[in-house]
Protein backbone atom coordinates (compact mmCIF):
# COMPACT_ATOMS: atom_id res chain seq x y z
CA UNK A 1 0.00 0.00 0.00
CA UNK A 2 1.20 3.42 -1.00
CA UNK A 3 2.21 5.57 2.27
CA UNK A 4 1.61 8.31 0.91
CA UNK A 5 -1.97 7.99 0.31
CA UNK A 6 -4.44 9.86 1.95
CA UNK A 7 -2.33 11.04 4.69
CA UNK A 8 -4.02 13.81 6.64
CA UNK A 9 -2.25 16.61 7.73
CA UNK A 10 -2.02 19.34 10.23
CA UNK A 11 -5.87 20.05 10.58
CA UNK A 12 -5.09 23.11 12.26
CA UNK A 13 -5.72 25.70 10.84
CA UNK A 14 -7.15 29.54 10.92
CA UNK A 15 -8.20 32.24 8.80
CA UNK A 16 -5.03 34.41 9.46
CA UNK A 17 -2.33 30.82 10.18
CA UNK A 18 -0.60 31.92 6.88
CA UNK A 19 0.92 34.77 8.10
CA UNK A 20 3.24 31.99 10.85
CA UNK A 21 4.17 30.59 7.36
CA UNK A 22 6.97 31.63 4.68
CA UNK A 23 5.64 34.76 2.53
CA UNK A 24 6.32 35.07 -0.65
CA UNK A 25 5.26 37.76 -3.51
CA UNK A 26 3.68 40.30 -0.80
CA UNK A 27 4.17 44.20 -1.09
CA UNK A 28 5.18 46.05 1.95
CA UNK A 29 3.02 48.92 2.80
CA UNK A 30 4.80 51.93 4.48
CA UNK A 31 1.92 53.04 6.53
CA UNK A 32 0.29 50.16 9.17
CA UNK A 33 -2.32 52.21 9.94
CA UNK A 34 -3.35 52.55 7.09
CA UNK A 35 -3.53 49.21 5.52
CA UNK A 36 -5.21 47.47 8.63
CA UNK A 37 -8.03 50.61 7.92
CA UNK A 38 -8.46 49.20 4.45
CA UNK A 39 -8.34 45.64 5.87
CA UNK A 40 -11.11 46.75 8.06
CA UNK A 41 -13.66 48.41 5.82
CA UNK A 42 -13.33 45.33 3.07
CA UNK A 43 -13.91 42.91 5.91
CA UNK A 44 -17.19 44.53 6.07
CA UNK A 45 -18.27 44.49 2.47
CA UNK A 46 -20.60 42.13 1.24
CA UNK A 47 -19.58 38.98 -0.59
CA UNK A 48 -19.07 38.99 -4.21
CA UNK A 49 -19.70 35.29 -4.74
CA UNK A 50 -22.12 32.83 -2.70
CA UNK A 51 -21.05 30.10 -1.15
CA UNK A 52 -23.99 27.32 -3.07
CA UNK A 53 -21.97 29.30 -6.78
CA UNK A 54 -18.79 27.68 -4.86
CA UNK A 55 -20.35 23.97 -4.27
CA UNK A 56 -22.16 24.29 -7.50
CA UNK A 57 -18.59 24.52 -9.23
CA UNK A 58 -17.58 22.09 -7.52
CA UNK A 59 -19.68 19.25 -8.40
CA UNK A 60 -19.39 20.36 -12.25
CA UNK A 61 -14.94 19.68 -11.91
CA UNK A 62 -15.70 16.93 -10.33
CA UNK A 63 -17.94 15.89 -13.90
CA UNK A 64 -14.47 17.10 -15.34
CA UNK A 65 -12.37 15.30 -13.61
CA UNK A 66 -14.85 11.84 -14.72
CA UNK A 67 -14.65 13.24 -18.62
CA UNK A 68 -18.43 13.96 -18.63
CA UNK A 69 -18.01 18.20 -19.20
CA UNK A 70 -14.50 20.29 -20.12
CA UNK A 71 -12.97 23.27 -18.65
CA UNK A 72 -12.24 26.44 -19.80
CA UNK A 73 -10.46 28.69 -18.28
CA UNK A 74 -9.69 32.28 -19.76
CA UNK A 75 -9.21 35.84 -19.53
CA UNK A 76 -6.84 38.41 -18.95
CA UNK A 77 -3.14 37.98 -17.57
CA UNK A 78 -3.36 41.33 -15.11
CA UNK A 79 -6.87 42.95 -15.07
CA UNK A 80 -6.64 46.70 -15.22
CA UNK A 81 -8.71 48.96 -13.27
CA UNK A 82 -9.59 51.35 -16.63
CA UNK A 83 -10.36 48.05 -18.46
CA UNK A 84 -13.78 47.94 -16.26
CA UNK A 85 -15.98 48.72 -19.20
CA UNK A 86 -18.71 47.30 -20.95
CA UNK A 87 -16.93 46.85 -24.48
CA UNK A 88 -13.89 45.11 -22.73
CA UNK A 89 -16.29 43.15 -20.38
CA UNK A 90 -18.65 41.69 -23.09
CA UNK A 91 -16.12 41.07 -25.65
CA UNK A 92 -14.52 38.81 -23.20
CA UNK A 93 -17.57 37.06 -22.74
CA UNK A 94 -18.44 36.88 -26.56
CA UNK A 95 -14.64 34.77 -27.01
CA UNK A 96 -15.91 32.38 -24.24
CA UNK A 97 -18.85 31.59 -25.65
CA UNK A 98 -18.20 31.26 -28.86
CA UNK A 99 -15.18 28.74 -27.94
CA UNK A 100 -17.35 27.00 -25.35
CA UNK A 101 -20.22 26.75 -28.61
CA UNK A 102 -17.16 25.42 -30.58
CA UNK A 103 -16.17 22.29 -27.89
CA UNK A 104 -19.66 21.72 -26.74
CA UNK A 105 -20.59 20.93 -30.44
CA UNK A 106 -18.04 19.33 -32.07
CA UNK A 107 -17.07 17.29 -28.84
CA UNK A 108 -20.67 16.71 -27.73
CA UNK A 109 -19.75 17.50 -24.00
CA UNK A 110 -20.75 20.13 -21.78
CA UNK A 111 -18.55 22.89 -21.01
CA UNK A 112 -17.61 24.59 -17.74
CA UNK A 113 -17.02 28.26 -18.46
CA UNK A 114 -14.63 30.18 -15.97
CA UNK A 115 -12.98 33.27 -16.62
CA UNK A 116 -9.56 34.96 -15.31
CA UNK A 117 -11.88 38.22 -14.31
CA UNK A 118 -13.18 40.14 -11.53
CA UNK A 119 -10.14 39.77 -9.24
CA UNK A 120 -7.12 39.01 -11.43
CA UNK A 121 -5.44 42.32 -10.47
CA UNK A 122 -2.34 40.93 -8.37
CA UNK A 123 0.86 39.66 -10.44
CA UNK A 124 3.80 37.98 -9.14
CA UNK A 125 7.25 38.98 -9.99
CA UNK A 126 10.39 37.70 -10.62
CA UNK A 127 11.74 40.45 -8.28
CA UNK A 128 10.90 43.09 -5.32
CA UNK A 129 12.80 45.78 -7.19
CA UNK A 130 12.69 47.21 -10.85
CA UNK A 131 15.41 49.66 -12.26
CA UNK A 132 15.50 51.95 -14.75
CA UNK A 133 18.41 54.21 -15.91
CA UNK A 134 19.74 54.14 -12.57
CA UNK A 135 16.51 54.43 -10.70
CA UNK A 136 15.33 51.71 -8.31
CA UNK A 137 11.55 51.47 -7.40
CA UNK A 138 9.28 48.98 -6.27
CA UNK A 139 8.31 46.45 -8.79
CA UNK A 140 4.34 46.88 -10.35
CA UNK A 141 2.42 43.98 -8.68
CA UNK A 142 -0.56 44.74 -10.48
CA UNK A 143 -3.24 47.41 -10.01
CA UNK A 144 -4.91 45.91 -6.57
CA UNK A 145 -0.95 46.84 -4.97
CA UNK A 146 0.54 50.21 -6.77
CA UNK A 147 0.61 51.68 -10.78
CA UNK A 148 2.47 50.72 -13.75
CA UNK A 149 3.61 53.91 -14.00
CA UNK A 150 7.40 54.16 -13.61
CA UNK A 151 7.12 56.96 -10.94
CA UNK A 152 8.14 56.94 -6.88
CA UNK A 153 4.71 58.21 -5.76
CA UNK A 154 2.91 55.71 -8.31
CA UNK A 155 5.11 52.47 -6.97
CA UNK A 156 4.65 53.07 -3.41
CA UNK A 157 2.02 50.11 -2.52
CA UNK A 158 -1.57 51.78 -1.49
CA UNK A 159 -4.14 49.48 0.44
CA UNK A 160 -6.72 51.74 -0.74
CA UNK A 161 -6.13 50.06 -4.35
CA UNK A 162 -7.75 46.81 -2.75
CA UNK A 163 -11.32 48.51 -2.17
CA UNK A 164 -10.70 49.55 -5.06
CA UNK A 165 -9.81 46.34 -6.68
CA UNK A 166 -12.78 45.50 -4.73
CA UNK A 167 -15.53 47.26 -6.25
CA UNK A 168 -13.95 46.58 -9.93
CA UNK A 169 -14.47 43.19 -8.98
CA UNK A 170 -18.05 43.73 -8.27
CA UNK A 171 -19.16 45.72 -11.19
CA UNK A 172 -17.51 43.33 -13.71
CA UNK A 173 -19.38 40.13 -11.85
CA UNK A 174 -22.60 42.46 -11.59
CA UNK A 175 -22.43 43.31 -15.87
CA UNK A 176 -21.57 39.39 -16.70
CA UNK A 177 -24.61 38.39 -14.37
CA UNK A 178 -26.85 40.74 -15.59
CA UNK A 179 -25.25 39.78 -19.71
CA UNK A 180 -25.98 36.08 -19.01
CA UNK A 181 -29.63 36.85 -17.40
CA UNK A 182 -30.86 39.10 -19.81
CA UNK A 183 -30.57 36.40 -23.12
CA UNK A 184 -26.75 37.78 -24.03
CA UNK A 185 -26.05 33.59 -24.48
CA UNK A 186 -29.24 32.99 -26.13
CA UNK A 187 -28.18 30.58 -28.85
CA UNK A 188 -31.04 32.23 -31.18
CA UNK A 189 -29.54 35.22 -31.10
CA UNK A 190 -25.86 34.56 -32.08
CA UNK A 191 -25.63 38.27 -33.47
CA UNK A 192 -24.89 39.47 -30.03
CA UNK A 193 -21.85 37.39 -30.06
CA UNK A 194 -20.22 39.57 -33.25
CA UNK A 195 -17.15 41.23 -32.30
CA UNK A 196 -16.94 43.92 -35.21
CA UNK A 197 -13.28 43.47 -36.02
CA UNK A 198 -13.11 40.47 -37.03
CA UNK A 199 -16.29 39.63 -38.88
CA UNK A 200 -14.19 39.37 -42.50
CA UNK A 201 -12.12 36.53 -40.16
CA UNK A 202 -11.85 32.86 -41.89
CA UNK A 203 -12.95 31.68 -38.22
CA UNK A 204 -15.69 33.84 -37.55
CA UNK A 205 -17.46 32.98 -41.01
CA UNK A 206 -16.94 29.07 -40.04
CA UNK A 207 -18.11 29.77 -36.34
CA UNK A 208 -21.08 31.71 -38.12
CA UNK A 209 -21.77 28.75 -40.11
CA UNK A 210 -21.80 26.65 -36.92
CA UNK A 211 -24.00 28.47 -35.37
CA UNK A 212 -26.46 28.32 -38.52
CA UNK A 213 -26.55 24.30 -38.00
CA UNK A 214 -27.01 24.35 -34.40
CA UNK A 215 -30.07 27.17 -34.58
CA UNK A 216 -31.37 25.48 -37.52
CA UNK A 217 -31.59 21.82 -35.14
CA UNK A 218 -33.07 24.22 -32.25
CA UNK A 219 -35.75 25.18 -34.53
CA UNK A 220 -36.46 21.56 -35.91
CA UNK A 221 -36.87 20.79 -32.42
CA UNK A 222 -39.44 23.37 -31.65
CA UNK A 223 -41.23 22.66 -33.88
CA UNK A 224 -41.24 18.85 -33.65
CA UNK A 225 -42.51 19.48 -29.98
CA UNK A 226 -44.69 22.18 -30.92
CA UNK A 227 -42.82 24.70 -28.18
CA UNK A 228 -39.67 26.40 -26.91
CA UNK A 229 -36.87 24.45 -25.90
CA UNK A 230 -36.16 25.42 -22.55
CA UNK A 231 -32.44 26.78 -21.02
CA UNK A 232 -31.11 27.82 -24.23
CA UNK A 233 -31.04 31.64 -23.05
CA UNK A 234 -28.47 31.83 -20.53
CA UNK A 235 -25.20 30.05 -19.42
CA UNK A 236 -23.54 30.01 -16.19
CA UNK A 237 -19.93 31.67 -16.12
CA UNK A 238 -17.71 31.34 -12.92
CA UNK A 239 -15.30 33.91 -11.61
CA UNK A 240 -11.33 32.71 -11.04
CA UNK A 241 -8.17 34.40 -10.11
CA UNK A 242 -4.49 33.56 -9.02
CA UNK A 243 -5.17 34.30 -4.66
CA UNK A 244 -1.74 36.27 -4.65
CA UNK A 245 -2.79 39.08 -2.39
CA UNK A 246 -2.95 36.84 1.22
CA UNK A 247 -4.26 40.28 2.81
CA UNK A 248 -6.69 40.69 0.16
CA UNK A 249 -8.02 36.99 0.10
CA UNK A 250 -8.19 36.63 3.92
CA UNK A 251 -10.66 39.20 4.14
CA UNK A 252 -13.37 37.71 2.07
CA UNK A 253 -12.57 34.70 3.41
CA UNK A 254 -15.37 33.75 5.47
CA UNK A 255 -17.89 31.29 7.63
CA UNK A 256 -21.14 31.23 5.88
CA UNK A 257 -24.43 30.68 7.47
CA UNK A 258 -25.96 26.66 7.72
CA UNK A 259 -22.66 25.80 5.72
CA UNK A 260 -19.41 24.01 7.27
CA UNK A 261 -16.32 25.66 6.84
CA UNK A 262 -14.59 29.12 5.23
CA UNK A 263 -15.37 29.83 1.76
CA UNK A 264 -13.17 32.69 -0.17
CA UNK A 265 -15.99 34.39 -1.10
CA UNK A 266 -13.78 36.62 -3.50
CA UNK A 267 -14.05 34.22 -6.54
CA UNK A 268 -15.31 31.10 -6.96
CA UNK A 269 -12.06 29.47 -8.06
CA UNK A 270 -9.00 30.29 -6.80
CA UNK A 271 -5.74 29.08 -7.38
CA UNK A 272 -2.08 29.17 -6.57
CA UNK A 273 0.79 30.00 -8.89
CA UNK A 274 4.27 28.38 -9.20
CA UNK A 275 6.05 30.64 -7.51
CA UNK A 276 4.06 30.40 -4.37
CA UNK A 277 3.22 26.64 -4.38
CA UNK A 278 5.86 25.17 -1.88
CA UNK A 279 4.65 22.96 1.31
CA UNK A 280 5.80 25.85 3.82
CA UNK A 281 4.05 28.45 1.03
CA UNK A 282 1.82 30.95 3.55
CA UNK A 283 -0.48 30.98 -0.14
CA UNK A 284 -1.20 26.83 0.24
CA UNK A 285 -1.58 27.56 4.37
CA UNK A 286 -4.71 29.93 3.51
CA UNK A 287 -6.23 28.29 0.53
CA UNK A 288 -5.73 24.55 2.34
CA UNK A 289 -8.52 25.52 4.56
CA UNK A 290 -11.47 26.73 2.42
CA UNK A 291 -14.25 24.65 0.87
CA UNK A 292 -13.55 26.37 -2.84
CA UNK A 293 -12.75 24.14 -5.65
CA UNK A 294 -8.52 25.02 -6.27
CA UNK A 295 -6.19 25.73 -8.58
CA UNK A 296 -2.62 24.87 -8.47
CA UNK A 297 0.14 25.07 -11.41
CA UNK A 298 2.82 22.87 -11.46
CA UNK A 299 5.79 22.19 -13.99
CA UNK A 300 8.77 20.66 -14.93
CA UNK A 301 10.31 21.58 -11.72
CA UNK A 302 7.53 19.88 -9.74
CA UNK A 303 9.06 16.88 -7.69
CA UNK A 304 6.82 13.80 -7.56
CA UNK A 305 7.16 13.92 -3.88
CA UNK A 306 6.04 17.71 -3.26
CA UNK A 307 2.73 16.82 -6.08
CA UNK A 308 1.31 14.41 -3.43
CA UNK A 309 2.14 16.56 -0.57
CA UNK A 310 0.81 19.39 -2.49
CA UNK A 311 -2.43 17.30 -3.00
CA UNK A 312 -3.04 15.76 0.03
CA UNK A 313 -2.55 19.31 1.82
CA UNK A 314 -4.60 21.22 -0.86
CA UNK A 315 -7.61 18.26 -0.98
CA UNK A 316 -7.04 16.33 2.53
CA UNK A 317 -10.56 14.19 1.90
CA UNK A 318 -9.73 13.21 -1.47
CA UNK A 319 -12.60 15.03 -2.71
CA UNK A 320 -14.08 15.12 -6.30
CA UNK A 321 -13.75 18.26 -7.97
CA UNK A 322 -11.67 19.71 -5.32
CA UNK A 323 -8.61 20.17 -7.05
CA UNK A 324 -6.97 20.93 -10.49
CA UNK A 325 -3.62 20.72 -11.28
CA UNK A 326 -2.74 22.97 -13.98
CA UNK A 327 0.31 22.37 -16.01
CA UNK A 328 2.82 24.40 -17.80
CA UNK A 329 5.64 23.14 -19.79
CA UNK A 330 6.15 24.62 -23.06
CA UNK A 331 6.27 22.77 -26.34
CA UNK A 332 8.34 20.10 -26.21
CA UNK A 333 8.50 19.45 -22.71
CA UNK A 334 5.26 17.45 -22.56
CA UNK A 335 6.45 13.80 -23.48
CA UNK A 336 9.21 14.32 -21.28
CA UNK A 337 7.79 15.54 -18.14
CA UNK A 338 4.22 14.80 -18.24
CA UNK A 339 3.62 10.85 -17.53
CA UNK A 340 5.72 10.97 -14.27
CA UNK A 341 3.41 13.45 -12.79
CA UNK A 342 0.73 11.43 -14.19
CA UNK A 343 1.71 8.36 -12.74
CA UNK A 344 2.88 9.95 -9.32
CA UNK A 345 -1.11 11.07 -8.96
CA UNK A 346 -2.41 7.82 -10.39
CA UNK A 347 0.15 5.47 -7.96
CA UNK A 348 -1.60 7.76 -4.74
CA UNK A 349 -5.03 7.16 -6.61
CA UNK A 350 -5.40 10.86 -5.73
CA UNK A 351 -8.74 13.11 -6.95
CA UNK A 352 -7.42 15.52 -9.20
CA UNK A 353 -8.53 17.55 -12.51
CA UNK A 354 -6.36 18.00 -15.41
CA UNK A 355 -5.42 21.12 -17.25
CA UNK A 356 -3.71 22.62 -19.72
CA UNK A 357 -1.91 26.10 -19.17
CA UNK A 358 -0.02 25.92 -22.89
CA UNK A 359 1.03 30.31 -22.12
CA UNK A 360 2.94 30.25 -18.92
CA UNK A 361 5.56 27.58 -20.67
CA UNK A 362 5.75 29.61 -24.41
CA UNK A 363 7.00 33.17 -23.72
CA UNK A 364 9.82 34.20 -25.39
CA UNK A 365 11.30 37.89 -25.99
CA UNK A 366 11.48 39.15 -29.60
CA UNK A 367 14.53 40.92 -31.31
CA UNK A 368 12.70 44.15 -30.95
CA UNK A 369 11.98 43.91 -27.34
CA UNK A 370 8.55 42.53 -26.61
CA UNK A 371 7.32 39.96 -24.61
CA UNK A 372 5.27 37.05 -26.98
CA UNK A 373 4.38 33.91 -27.48
CA UNK A 374 4.17 31.54 -30.98
CA UNK A 375 0.67 30.92 -31.47
CA UNK A 376 2.09 27.29 -33.08
CA UNK A 377 3.62 26.37 -29.54
CA UNK A 378 0.34 27.22 -27.55
CA UNK A 379 -1.61 24.92 -30.05
CA UNK A 380 1.38 22.07 -30.16
CA UNK A 381 1.33 22.18 -25.89
CA UNK A 382 -2.65 21.46 -26.24
CA UNK A 383 -2.33 18.84 -28.83
CA UNK A 384 0.54 17.24 -26.61
CA UNK A 385 -1.07 17.43 -23.56
CA UNK A 386 -4.07 15.54 -24.56
CA UNK A 387 -1.80 13.00 -26.42
CA UNK A 388 0.04 12.01 -23.64
CA UNK A 389 -3.13 12.03 -21.16
CA UNK A 390 -4.63 9.25 -23.52
CA UNK A 391 -0.92 7.58 -23.82
CA UNK A 392 -0.96 7.41 -19.57
CA UNK A 393 -4.76 6.36 -19.07
CA UNK A 394 -5.35 10.27 -18.06
CA UNK A 395 -7.85 12.49 -19.14
CA UNK A 396 -7.02 16.33 -19.96
CA UNK A 397 -10.46 17.72 -18.67
CA UNK A 398 -9.92 21.47 -19.33
CA UNK A 399 -7.49 24.30 -20.81
CA UNK A 400 -6.14 27.55 -19.31
CA UNK A 401 -5.66 30.57 -21.37
CA UNK A 402 -4.87 34.13 -21.37
CA UNK A 403 -6.90 35.59 -24.05
CA UNK A 404 -9.12 39.22 -24.59
CA UNK A 405 -11.77 39.87 -27.24
CA UNK A 406 -9.84 43.44 -28.04
CA UNK A 407 -7.95 43.78 -31.33
CA UNK A 408 -4.08 43.19 -29.94
CA UNK A 409 -1.08 41.93 -31.39
CA UNK A 410 0.91 40.23 -28.74
CA UNK A 411 0.91 36.72 -29.80
CA UNK A 412 2.69 35.42 -32.98
CA UNK A 413 1.49 33.49 -36.09
CA UNK A 414 -2.39 32.25 -36.14
CA UNK A 415 -4.69 32.87 -38.59
CA UNK A 416 -3.40 36.49 -40.19
CA UNK A 417 -0.08 34.95 -39.38
CA UNK A 418 1.29 38.06 -37.04
CA UNK A 419 5.15 38.91 -37.32
CA UNK A 420 7.32 40.85 -34.95
CA UNK A 421 7.12 43.31 -36.91
CA UNK A 422 2.91 43.28 -35.88
CA UNK A 423 3.47 43.39 -32.16
CA UNK A 424 3.40 47.31 -31.56
CA UNK A 425 0.37 47.83 -33.85
CA UNK A 426 -1.26 46.86 -30.99
CA UNK A 427 0.18 45.58 -27.51
CA UNK A 428 -1.39 46.65 -24.88
CA UNK A 429 -1.10 44.31 -21.86
CA UNK A 430 -0.21 45.06 -18.75
CA UNK A 431 2.41 42.09 -18.32
CA UNK A 432 2.13 38.89 -20.47
CA UNK A 433 1.00 38.66 -24.09
CA UNK A 434 -2.70 37.34 -24.50
CA UNK A 435 -4.28 35.82 -27.76
CA UNK A 436 -6.92 37.48 -29.30
CA UNK A 437 -10.29 36.76 -30.73
CA UNK A 438 -8.92 35.45 -33.97
CA UNK A 439 -6.73 33.09 -32.64
CA UNK A 440 -8.82 32.17 -29.29
CA UNK A 441 -11.41 30.97 -31.85
CA UNK A 442 -8.47 29.34 -33.94
CA UNK A 443 -7.48 27.36 -31.06
CA UNK A 444 -10.76 26.00 -30.27
CA UNK A 445 -11.36 24.29 -33.09
CA UNK A 446 -8.32 23.05 -32.74
CA UNK A 447 -8.93 21.46 -29.62
CA UNK A 448 -11.92 19.94 -30.87
CA UNK A 449 -10.06 18.18 -33.02
CA UNK A 450 -7.11 17.13 -30.28
CA UNK A 451 -9.97 15.94 -28.05
CA UNK A 452 -11.59 13.61 -31.28
CA UNK A 453 -7.95 12.25 -31.87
Amino acid sequence: MNTHAHKKLNPEWSVDSWKHKTIRQQPTYPDQQALNQALATLGDLPPLVTSWEIIRLKKYLAEVAAGKRFLIQGGDCAESFDDCNSSIISNRLKVLIQMSLVIIHGCQTPVVRVGRFAGQYAKPRSADMETRDGQSLPSFRGDIVNQNTFDEAARVPNPDNMLKAYHYSAMTLNFIRALVDGGFADIRHPEYWDIAWVQHSKNAEKFRELVSKITESVHFAEVLVGRPVNNLSSVEFFSAHEALHLHYEQALTRRVPRQTGYFNLGTHFPWIGLRTNQIDSAHVELLRGIENPIGVKIGKETESDHLIDLCQTLNPNNEAGKLTLVHRFGAGNIESNLPRLIKTVQKADLNVVWCADPMHGNTESTSNGYKTRRFENISKEVEESFKVHKDNGSLLGGVHLELTGENVTECLGGARALQEADLSRAYTTQVDPRLNYEQALELAFSIKDFYHQ
